[in-house]
């Protein structure tokens, strides 16, 4: 089995950086960016503005869509080109001037130290970022949410800026349609395939205000943990729901035979919904292990 000192080579560094409509910002950031890797890809989003020619006149290669796919697609295509020029080591970084290029050598420290197959630019650690206190609430409750579910603890689930050693960059794709909850998404993967990931403190610079609406997407990030949490951990999913459910019908049942012992009543309407509860509970119970079984048949049956 591969393991982090199989895959410490650096070279070459790439740089991956998903766009769209970021001509304001993309020229100066493929600029710093270059100091530090070797190649820099961008991938236009089927952007309806500049951004394709001012990426490319800055020095970037070009990887266009012909219409927009959406975050996760984009960095699929661009992880997907870095594993055809044999890349040692991937950066992920946005283009509209939030990550700072220079903090780069920070996320490809423990990588090349053979500590890490996967670095987090935090924004949470010892250094200060000026960022909007609803951000921070927001951040801090999905960052919540997705450690919980996948079992694999950050300060910082949302932060794209990060780097992937070669070990990390062969095992990671993103579903079609993860849109932007795929940061979310890498944590399950991080925790499927077994790989070590530290964080390192950096600075974030939100020269604009969000293009989407922040409820919206806290949403939608929350909508693609749930069904992340569904597909890689369905005995958690559907257990926990299952277990909490039993729980409720047991309780209600204990009420509805105290009700009775007391004022030999029934309590006809209680004990249905204990006996619905009970019922809905062992088979979302059931159905969680079932799923389990099948998902580690198929984990066995693929490295077999």
């Amino acid at each position: 089995m591969p393991t982090i000192a199989d895959s410490v080579s650096l070279k070459p560094v790439i740089a991956v950086i998903p766009a769209y409509n970021e001509d304001r910002f993309i020229g100066s950031v493929v600029l710093k960016t270059r100091h530090y890797v070797d190649r820099v890809l961008v991938i236009d989003d089927g952007s309806s503005d500049t951004t394709a020619r001012v990426a490319e006149e800055a020095g970037a290669t070009l990887i266009p869509h012909a219409i927009n796919q959406g975050k996760a697609q984009a960095i699929n295509t661009g992880l997907q080109r870095a594993r055809e020029l044999d890349a040692g080591v991937v950066v992920l970084l946005d283009a509209d001037g939030q990550h700072d290029p220079h903090q780069i050598p920070s996320l490809l420290a423990p990588i090349e130290r053979g500590e890490a197959d996967l670095v987090v630019g935090s924004r949470f650690l010892e250094m200060h970022s000026d960022i909007p206190r609803w951000r921070t609430v927001g951040q801090h409750a999905l960052t919540l949410a997705t450690n919980v579910a996948s079992g694999v603890a950050l300060t910082d689930s949302q932060s794209g800026f990060r780097a992937l050693s070669r070990r990390a960059l062969d095992k990671i794709r993103f579903r079609p349609g993860g849109g932007f909850s795929m940061e979310s998404e890498m944590q399950f993967l991080i925790q499927q395939h077994s790989l070590a990931v530290q964080e390192v403190a950096v600075t974030m610079t939100y020269a604009e205000g969000p293009k989407r609406n922040p409820f919206t997407h806290g949403l939608q990030v929350l909508n693609g943990i749930i069904t992340m949490v569904s597909l890689n951990r369905p005995l958690f999913f559907f257990g926990l729901a299952g277990l909490i459910l039993l729980v409720i019908g047991f309780t209600l049942g204990v009420d509805v035979v105290n009700r009775y012992n007391r004022y030999q009543t029934l309590a006809t309407g209680r004990a249905l919904i204990s006996v619905l509860l009970a019922m809905i509970g062992m088979q979302a119970l059931f159905t969680g292990m079932i799923l389990h079984s099948i998902r580690a048949f198929l984990a066995s049956y693929r490295e077999a």
